[in-house]
């Protein structure tokens, strides 16, 4: 089940009022399209928060919350400099993203930027990394897949097979990092055996049909799944209602 347009809205305020209530929490704002109103009933709901103080306390407070308070199924991080992207997964398929930032650098990195409460400074732009560890190739994984289904919903097919693409990568380095192999640009995936990448060839898009776009995401679920009960089977079983929803034979994996 998607989550409600109304559920993202009463969720995005209850945020920023719990933000204001933090004492470390000295500035909010709403960023994405939803700060300048292009979003749609599929967009994330992104929120950038000042940190007074090391980041360390407020994260871990926050993540507690997040999952005691409003049923995160996981969550992965995406640094960027200063700045710490934690990116939720909650039931519904409805994506969270918290930029944690110090509050002497806190302010907008780019025009989607509408803020709420809090001074803001001018930092300068950063480049995010591209994180190499098992949860945050997972959650890349899990991410990838919804925003693929978003854009089959969409009628993008050609982003619709980039995210398609993006996740059976993300899956294929899940399985390299699994058996000691390097992980970018796919350099170690010649090092596999066979039966470690054959399952992926089912997730290679062979054209822009709206059928085959969803066969092809299907199959990179699928083989996300599989490979998931291998690296952690806990977050597997916790995914795997939300990725069958994903897969169109209700696989998900399981």
């Amino acid at each position: 089940m998607v989550f409600a347009v109304e559920e993202r809205d009463r969720l995005r305020e209850r945020l920023i009022e719990l933000a204001r209530l933090d004492p470390d929490i000295t500035g909010a704002a709403v960023t994405g399209s939803l700060a300048v109103g292009s979003g749609d009933r599929w967009s994330d709901l992104d929120l950038a928060f000042a940190v007074r103080g090391p980041l360390g306390a407020a994260l871990e407070r926050w993540t507690g919350r997040m999952y005691r308070d409003f049923g995160a199924v996981h969550h992965w991080d995406l640094p960027s400099g200063s700045t710490v992207y934690r990116v939720f997964l909650l039931p519904g398929w409805l994506e969270v993203d918290i930029g944690f930032t110090p509050q002497d650098e806190f302010g907008p990195r780019g025009p989607n930027w509408r803020a709420d409460f809090g001074p803001v400074a001018r930092p300068a732009s950063t480049t995010p990394s591209d994180p190499a560890d098992p949860s945050s190739l997972a959650g890349l994984a899990w991410h990838h897949a919804w925003h693929a289904r978003v854009c089959i919903q969409r009628r993008r097919w050609w982003q619709a097979e980039y995210w398609i693409s993006a996740v059976r990568d993300r899956v294929l380095a899940l399985v390299c990092l699994r058996s000691g192999q390097p992980t970018d640009y796919a350099k170690g995936a010649h090092l596999l055996p066979e039966r470690l990448t054959a399952p992926l060839e089912a997730a290679l898009v062979r054209s822009l049909d709206e059928a085959e776009l969803r066969r092809a995401l299907g199959a990179a679920v699928t083989a996300f799944g599989a490979e998931l009960r291998h690296t952690d089977p806990e977050l597997a079983d916790r995914l795997r209602p939300m990725l069958s929803e994903l897969d169109p034979g209700g696989r998900g994996g399981g």
